[in-house]
């Protein structure tokens, strides 16, 4: 865990006020809504304390962020919560997973490891959320009384608490709350005293869990079995959000599978990605086993606090052979992982990761969303076709940062929404561009090359493995013509949906040639490679090479694509990736994955 601090009400980012509980005539009772004016040692079966014995005790906690000397209370439970500004938050743990057993064939069917129950190393504090209990009290508490910290049942698989001990050899980070502890009596320190407390996330916010949990502290008497809590006081944590990164960050990493088919492949974009600045990251074949499609096995995030944030991959609940990627290969000390497998709903292609994408910072009728918005394939509304699983699907809303919005992408064969949108950097005020794919645009183009006398241009002309044609223009087709009009329509209601929900303007919005037929199943396959499933480093493009007809020595397609996109500033490198990915309905985004930088927008100044 770790402590980020979400909106508290105005009235709780005031300085603390401590919850007094009777105990002393120093004190007056009634200075805070939590205290009572009955003295401790009145209770009864408990001998009376004369009046010269009668004490005030204070205490109360608050989170204190790291690297920030002063605390503030947490949110009470029935106040508003997510309100811009700060509050008491923590950073979910990157614990490491280990397999049920040796040779396990699905390595992410695993227990996760339990921490152990102390901490040796200060460094690991850093990850870690403060949460500070301050008392003001007599040097000892009448016998029988204790002050205890304490969470529900239900928050004892989210969070976990530690404290510091000093033992003769070096500091010891105790495990006091968690999994198998939901309250530990605190030792009284005596007069005025702080005593530090780490607080850690061990779940991401999901359909199941709303990111909120509650630490409580309660001074018993003892009245009976059990005893009797005399006062309350509560902080409330939120679990810091995965964050998804969207094209228009800078990229860092970039991951790809080493084939046998995609050697060249390889080859290519590394000149790319050196002239982005990042860096490339292969998988071999002892741990992609064979699985080629990188999107939609991992879909590479954040979560992030006031004083850390660290990148977190969310692996898909597909079964295609690179399962061990995220396990291996990425997770780390600061590289969290979450997977998300369903117990009951069959997988479908709408639950790889190519059916997420997520825009830019966008503005809605006068709503900000500063992270962007995610956006999920799905079926017609009114159909009852494929949808994603609803526990990913449930994931990517409980984060409610970047509120997601559902596209219709069942039309397509492999359905994901990446096959039709994307979003693009751009150097004026708007910041990007939206690219959508359009079969009209490309039909406009193939008529307007026919009636140049080009209709019997070359296409598929090159390394592909299709041969070339002579006279294959599709303008000069009528079945063709008649395919382009459904596909256009499932294309433009997810347009319209795009604009409404997004807050576009048609300027924002470009139109990339694109032809679709159909497969034996009657679901839409590109014709020709899908410039729309590009890669985006920065300024540089790498688009699939779509091969279309040749005219004057030069690609019609190549020749449009740059006319649209490299006016925003923007450089297209033309891939070739028929072999490798396009024969097996993928394309160049399909086998990458990128890691970016995080948004400098803070998540919990952002009310959803």
């Amino acid at each position: 865990g770790q402590g980020s601090r979400t909106g508290l009400p105005p009235a709780l980012t005031a300085p603390p006020a401590p919850c007094l509980v009777p105990q002393n005539s120093l004190s007056k009772p009634g200075s805070c809504s939590s205290s009572r004016d009955a003295p401790v040692g009145n209770a009864g079966g408990i001998p009376s304390l004369s009046q010269e014995q009668r004490l005030w005790i204070k205490a109360f906690l608050s989170q204190t962020p790291p690297g920030n000397g002063a605390g503030s209370p947490g949110a009470v439970p029935g106040e508003p919560w997510w309100i811009p500004g700060l509050g008491a938050g923590m950073l979910e743990q990157p614990h490491n997973p280990i397999p049920k057993k040796t040779g396990d064939p699905n390595p992410r069917r695993k227990m996760w490891k339990t921490r152990l129950n102390s901490l040796r190393l200060p460094p690991d504090l850093l990850d870690l959320a403060q949460m500070v209990l301050r008392t003001e009290g007599p040097q000892r508490l009448p016998r029988g009384y204790e002050i205890v910290l304490s969470i529900s049942v239900n928050n004892a698989d989210k969070v976990g608490v530690f404290h510091v001990q000093n033992p003769f050899f070096g500091q010891r980070y105790v495990q006091v709350l968690g999994r198998r502890k939901l309250f530990h009596a605190v030792p009284y320190p005596g007069g005025a005293a702080e005593l530090h407390f780490f607080v850690e996330g061990l779940r991401f916010p999901d359909e199941t869990f709303s990111g909120l949990v509650s630490i409580h502290v309660s001074l018993l008497e003892p009245l009976g079995i059990p005893h009797s809590p005399i006062f309350r006081d509560t902080v409330v944590f939120r679990v810091a959000p995965w964050i998804m990164t969207p094209n228009t960050l800078p990229p860092l990493n970039l991951f790809v599978c080493s084939m046998k088919d995609n050697y060249l492949f390889t080859k290519e974009i590394q000149s790319l990605v050196a002239k982005a600045g990042c860096k490339l990251k292969l998988c071999f074949g002892y741990i992609n086993r064979g699985d080629r499609w990188m999107q939609d096995e991992i879909e590479l995030g954040y979560t992030h606090a006031p004083h850390k944030s660290f990148p977190v991959v969310l692996d898909s609940p597909r079964e295609r052979g690179m399962e061990q990627l995220p396990v291996k290969e990425l997770l780390g000390p600061d590289f969290g992982y979450v997977h998300k497998e369903p117990l009951v709903e069959a997988v479908a292609s709408l639950d790889s990761f190519g059916n997420v994408e997520v825009s830019p910072p966008v503005s809605v009728a006068g709503k900000e969303y500063p992270l962007g918005r995610i956006l999920i394939g799905s079926s017609f509304p009114a159909s009852a076709g494929r949808r994603m699983t609803r526990l990913v699907r449930d994931f990517l809303f409980a984060q409610r940062v970047q509120a997601p919005v559902e596209l219709y992408s069942d039309w397509l064969a492999v359905g994901n929404v990446n096959e039709f949108v994307t979003f693009v950097p751009a150097s004026d005020k708007k910041r990007f561009r939206m690219l959508l794919a359009s079969p009209a645009a490309c039909y406009r183009l193939f008529r307007e090359k026919q009636k140049e006398g080009q209709g019997e241009a070359t296409m598929f002309k090159g390394k592909g493995t299709r041969p070339p044609r002579r006279g294959s223009n599709p303008a000069g087709s009528a079945g063709i013509r008649a395919l382009l009009r459904p596909r256009q329509r499932c294309i433009d209601w997810n347009r319209d949906i795009l604009k409404k929900e997004l807050g576009l303007l048609e300027e924002d919005i470009i139109d990339l040639p694109a032809l679709f037929k159909l497969d034996k199943q009657g679901k839409a396959v590109p014709y020709f490679p899908n410039t729309v499933t590009m890669m985006v480093l920065a300024r540089d493009l790498g688009i699939p090479k779509p091969f279309g007809p040749v005219a004057g020595g030069e690609c019609c397609l190549e020749r449009r694509i740059r006319a649209l996109l490299e006016p925003l500033g923007l450089r297209c490198r033309f891939l070739e990736d028929v072999a490798s990915y396009h024969g097996s309905l993928g394309e160049v985004r399909c086998g990458t994955s990128v890691q970016r930088r995080p948004f400098a927008f803070k998540w919990w100044h952002f009310t959803p």
